[in-house]
């Protein structure tokens, strides 16, 4: 089955002020994962920490995702293009965000989170660790409606037709045309992998569903931390196969190795070596708010 993308990225227009449903889904990951994070804190996941530090650690993990996630893409996938246009760091509603570089950011902000309130940072990290995927696979749908970081061609009749991935003439087409060449069957060849789409299934949904699970029950310090590292750099890694490369790096290498294949490596080592010391590491054991009262 082929599909043709022909969603309108912006939600609501207010006058000079629109809504992008990029930016919506950024909002409702923040909130889903404040909805959960406070569930654990009532669980006593991080005992001795109450719903206000909690509210100040997603402050400071929201900073860190814009942040770092900004200047991570500027750096890792931008940098020739700042030297030419300063301002464009700042122009975040422009698209381009890094997972990389958010979760750098995440981690600076949990650190100063952690020296704050005194707690072992991985002990931080571990809760925080099922908190993310949410916000990943509804930032991986925003990019879907957006109709941006699309997948290589199919070449199986069936797959998305992405407009901005048209050649010419067929991009300049307006829609009521672009729907009549594909209604006759001209697009089918242009047809992509939804790689959004996958990404948003197994870094959202099955990275979720796995994390939640495991850390249902108490286990070792830097294995719950480890296991998210490890999921997401083997899930990133296989996606990138059938994603296409950013325009302005193409593949680094092997005419298949991309840029999001070479920082997802150092995570999958760091995931492996986080599960190996979880081994010898201290359980923190559930603290529940109503008995640390």
């Amino acid at each position: 089955m082929t599909v043709l993308h022909q969603i309108d990225p912006i939600a609501l227009s207010l006058g000079p002020v629109r809504v992008h449903w990029y930016g919506l889904m950024y909002l409702l990951g923040f909130l889903v994962t404040w909805w959960l994070g406070r569930r654990r804190i009532r669980a006593g996941r991080l005992p001795g920490v109450d719903a206000n530090a909690f509210a100040d650690l997603l402050f400071y993990g929201m900073l860190g995702v814009i942040l770092g996630g900004r200047l991570g893409y500027v750096l890792f996938y931008a940098l020739d293009e700042l030297a030419r246009d300063p301002l464009m760091l700042v122009r975040v509603w422009d698209g381009g965000m890094s997972f990389h570089g958010g979760l750098l950011g995440v981690l600076a902000a949990a650190w100063l989170w952690s020296r704050r309130h005194r707690l072992h940072f991985f002990d931080t990290m571990d809760f925080i660790a099922p908190l993310v995927p949410p916000g990943l696979g509804f930032g991986r749908i925003g990019n879907y409606i957006g109709g941006e970081l699309w997948g290589k061609y199919t070449e199986a009749g069936w797959g998305v037709v992405f407009p901005s991935g048209l050649p010419e003439p067929y991009r300049s087409l307006d829609p009521a045309a672009l729907q009549a060449q594909f209604d006759a069957g001209a697009l089918n060849a242009f047809a992509r992998h939804p790689s959004q789409l996958y990404q948003a299934f197994l870094e959202g949904l099955v990275m979720f569903c796995v994390l939640w699970w495991f850390s249902s029950r108490p286990r070792p310090r830097y294995a719950v931390s480890g296991l998210f590292a490890l999921l997401y750099g083997v899930f990133r890694f296989a996606v990138e196969f059938v994603r296409v490369p950013d325009a302005q790096l193409g593949y680094l290498a092997f005419g298949w190795l991309t840029m999001g294949q070479v920082l997802s490596l150092p995570l999958i080592a760091l995931g492996l070596f986080l599960l190996w010391r979880s081994h010898r590491a201290p359980v923190l054991q559930p603290r529940p708010a109503e008995a640390s009262e």
